[in-house]
């Protein structure tokens, strides 16, 4: 265990000793902020139109997480393009898979310093939506809810990223390639929109969105808690198989 946090302690520094964090930070934070003062506009018209307070839940909460959803997309391979990649461009991979550790300690490691960065800006959007709660006085448990989605959606995106990065040396490639990865994964439900057979519906399943909305109404189903720990384990599975050939090779 202290091999993984050891890990994950410098994977979370190399962030913060780099613009990337503050970058990353600071985009986040401007988008989110610009979110919820659409949405609370749109609160106070709705308002006012129907002659009393409008659902905060429904017109502020709810449309923030999902475009929150809609951000990780962008996100996720600017926080993993650079796990494995960084490490291979600059020849400490070597050292890294040889040292007294396990490829299992190692990828959890990187995936929770990953995940530090990541749990990092949803804290940024917690206190975009706390003046809702200070103002107002909205329910806290579909807020709740959601913020558990939209943490299985970034561990399912972190991992698939982070096993993207383990396929090549350069930074640029692997935020790309994860980028079209993640937008794929976003529009899979798609399918069934022009198409009801069994292989469209199982294409849709596949979408992260399908399992995404459910969490940003707040409803927990956890048939879309196993879909997101599933493609965490899948990620993880396959980064430690492309570690296990990068030893073969080395």
């Amino acid at each position: 265990m202290s091999n993984i946090l050891a890990i994950a302690q410098k994977e979370i520094k190399s962030y913060f000793v780099s613009p990337i964090a503050y970058a990353l930070l600071g985009i986040y934070a401007l988008i989110c902020g610009w979110f919820s003062l659409i949405a609370i506009a749109n609160f106070i018209e709705m308002s006012q139109m129907q002659q009393g307070a409008a659902d905060l839940n429904g017109y502020v909460i709810a449309p923030v997480i999902a475009n929150a959803g809609v951000l990780s997309l962008f996100l996720a391979p600017m926080i993993t393009m650079r796990l494995f990649a960084e490490e291979k461009r600059m020849g400490t991979i070597e050292l890294l898979i040889t040292s007294p550790i396990t490829d299992l300690e190692i990828i959890l490691g990187k995936w929770l310093g990953a995940m530090g960065m990541y749990c990092s800006m949803l804290l940024i959007k917690l206190l975009c939506l706390s003046f809702v709660f200070i103002f107002g006085n909205p329910d806290y448990r579909p807020l709740l809810t959601a913020y558990l989605g939209m943490f299985l959606q970034g561990g399912a995106l972190l991992s698939i990223g982070m096993f993207v990065s383990n396929t090549t040396r350069n930074q640029i490639v692997a935020g790309t390639v994860m980028f079209g990865l993640s937008l794929l994964m976003w529009t899979f439900d798609w399918a069934t929109t022009f198409k009801s057979d069994g292989w469209a519906k199982v294409i849709s399943y596949l979408s992260l969105t399908s399992h995404f909305n459910s969490f940003s109404r707040g409803v927990l189903d956890s048939k879309d808690a196993i879909y997101f720990i599933s493609v965490i384990v899948l990620g993880m599975f396959l980064t430690a198989r492309s570690l296990e050939s990068l030893r073969w090779r080395s």
